[in-house]
């Protein structure tokens, strides 16, 4: 649990240094800094997508991974606990929830989250996540200068998700082969293009919330199709 305990307080201490430096950015370099990051992501996102070497697995996983969403209400209920917290501790910052629930979402989609924490949980190498740490803290101090201080709480979805992954990773050690891992990638680097994308510009609302389920929708169809030679 180190790794993930690390990459919580990293998103801590750059979100309250972000948002100690909010004062200190004019509007102009906050959007321009923001359009960087955005599009950063997306190619982030891209260059996970590609990775494929089965898109009809990603189109499925997508497709039944956002039904799962949608009947289990991810996006409302992590934009609810968002609000919650709002009203605790926001202080009357209208960007709290959005930056609660857009950092929560960079922060836990991704094969550095989900490789880094099971990686962690069986070999007790905790590198990956220092180094998701490490760029996660960078972002944060980015999203909390222009989002505010909602940004931090995102360390208790990133502490809850990458704490399970690796918690859970010995349970599921037999089944994590390369086809697998390459499948669960791409489809998590799409939904981070969509988070990418949904940061660019407000006009855009991909509820990438309501498609997690489908990385690991991901793991099913990839066997199935192994299991058919598909």
């Amino acid at each position: 649990m180190l790794g993930t305990i690390v990459n919580a307080a990293a998103v801590i201490l750059g979100a309250l240094l972000g948002n100690f430096l909010k004062g200190g950015f004019p509007e102009n370099i906050k959007g321009t800094i923001m359009q960087g990051v955005s599009l950063t992501v997306i190619l982030i996102g891209i260059s996970m997508a590609v990775k494929t070497q089965n898109v009809l697995v990603v189109t499925l996983s997508i497709v039944v991974g956002g039904i799962l969403g949608e009947l289990l209400r991810i996006e409302d209920r992590l934009a609810g606990f968002g609000q919650k917290l709002e009203s605790r501790f926001g202080g009357g910052d209208g960007n709290f929830t959005k930056g609660f629930v857009t950092a929560s979402l960079v922060f836990c989609v991704g094969a550095m989250a989900i490789m880094g924490s099971i990686e962690s949980g069986l070999t007790g190498n905790h590198t990956t996540l220092f180094v998701k740490s490490i760029l996660d803290g960078v972002t944060s101090v980015v999203f909390s200068s222009s989002m505010g201080i909602g940004v931090a709480f995102s360390s208790i979805p990133v502490f809850l998700y990458q704490g399970g992954i690796t918690l859970a990773a010995a349970y599921v050690k037999a089944f994590l082969t390369g086809a697998i891992i390459r499948e669960m990638t791409a489809t998590g680097g799409l939904l981070i293009f969509g988070i990418g994308l949904n940061m660019l510009s407000d006009r855009i609302r991909i509820k990438v919330g309501n498609l997690l389920p489908a990385i690991f929708v991901a793991i099913f169809f990839t066997v199935l199709f192994a299991r058919f030679h598909m």
